[in-house]
Formats: structure tokens, sequence, C-alpha cells
């Protein structure tokens, strides 16, 4: 049985628990617990005590942002090579600029500050009904939790190092369409200098990563 029914009946039997008899009080309180699976004092204090239950009216909330701003969003994303919103979102400001410059888009002045003021989980659910458009990449790894929440994911504005030596790695599948067989793997980028150093391997597994960085 689900909460919902259990409610309504809660709320149905309560009145005649309360008016019953003790004799007719025992026999309500079993057949309420055969049917809920509460424990009998828990029963008890609910049959006694009915919380009222609160009636909440859903009114669909009119969208903020207007077809003119999903529209440029979707074009910032595609450029963008639909990267995640977290990493989109502060890239906005760069890219949108762009974007007009070229002719790809026009925006009114209003239609630029929401785009340029959205969250990135707004931003994810512009987005997710073209996701579900969109061919998924191949991908030669699998996703794990030892370090998920150790490393912190940085977006295009958190990086703040003022020297070379702070990098961000990648490894680059060249596999086209297909992820049978063999193919090279690549990248690491240092964040300060932006020199990328592409170093190919053949295999995925530790000593050979651990070969590219030497």
């Amino acid at each position: 049985m689900s909460y919902q029914a259990k409610r309504e009946l809660l709320l149905q039997i309560a009145p005649r628990y309360r008016e019953a008899s003790s004799r007719l009080k025992e026999v309500i309180l079993d057949e309420f617990v055969a049917a809920t699976g509460y424990a009998r004092k828990y029963a008890i204090r609910l049959l006694n005590h009915p919380a009222e239950q609160k009636l909440t009216i859903a009114r669909p909330r009119p969208p903020h942002y207007g077809p003119e701003v999903q529209h440029a969003l979707h074009l910032a994303w595609t450029a963008a090579n639909h990267i995640c919103a977290k990493r989109l979102v502060p890239f906005l400001p760069t890219l949108v600029p762009s974007l007009e410059r070229h002719g790809h888009v026009h925006l009114s002045e209003q239609c630029r500050a929401d785009l340029l003021s959205m969250s990135p989980a707004t931003a994810d659910r512009i987005l997710q009904p073209y996701r579900k458009q969109e061919r998924h990449g191949l991908s030669t790894t699998r996703s794990g939790t030892l370090l998920k929440k150790q490393i912190p994911v940085r977006t295009f504005n958190d990086w703040n190092e003022t020297k070379p030596g702070f990098m961000e790695a990648d490894l680059v599948a060249h596999c086209g369409t297909h992820a049978d067989g063999s193919y090279l793997y690549t990248l690491l980028a240092d964040r300060y200098s932006h020199r990328v150093d592409r170093v190919p391997s053949r295999l995925l597994d530790t000593f050979s990563v651990l070969a590219c960085f030497r």
C-alpha cells in the first residue's frame, strides 16, 4: 500500500475510531494495522491524532527564458562541441560575443543579459531535450568512484595558477567511429603556458600512460 493510500485510509477510519467503544476500537485497530503494516502504538497515535493533509495546488510556472535565449544557448553549446553546462556557462561571456561578431546569432540586450546570467543547472535543463537527440560519442574508459570526489572539476575561469607546471591531462582516443582494434591516444596540456604536448600511446594501461609523462 502506498503512502498516499495509507493516508486516505487513516482519514476515513480515524473519526470512526475516536467515536467507537473500547471493544470496537480493538477491532478497528487490528484492521488498520493489518492493512498498513504499522506498529500498534504508532497506529494508535495516528488514529487519535491524524495529521491534516495539506493540499498543494500545482501551478505551472511560465518559462523565464524564451525561445530566443534557448536557441542562442543551443547554438553556443553546439559551437563548443557539446561540452557540459558547468564548463559552458563560464565560457559564454567569451563565446557569445564571438558568435555575434561573426553573424551566427543576433541577440537583443535583454536576451544577452538573460543568457549570460544563466546558471549551469538552468542551462542543463534547457539543453536536456537537445542532448537526447544527439549521438553520444564513443568512450574507451569506464568511470570510477575512487577519485571522483577527490578531484574537483575546474572550468575555464577557475584556473588561477601563475607559473608553469600545473597541468590538465586527458587521453583522447583517435579511433574514429569504431573503438575496435588499435589506435593512438594523446594529450598533455600545460594550463599556464598553453603549451600542448601530444605524446602518442598505443595502450591505455598504467605503464604506457606513465611513460608518456616521462
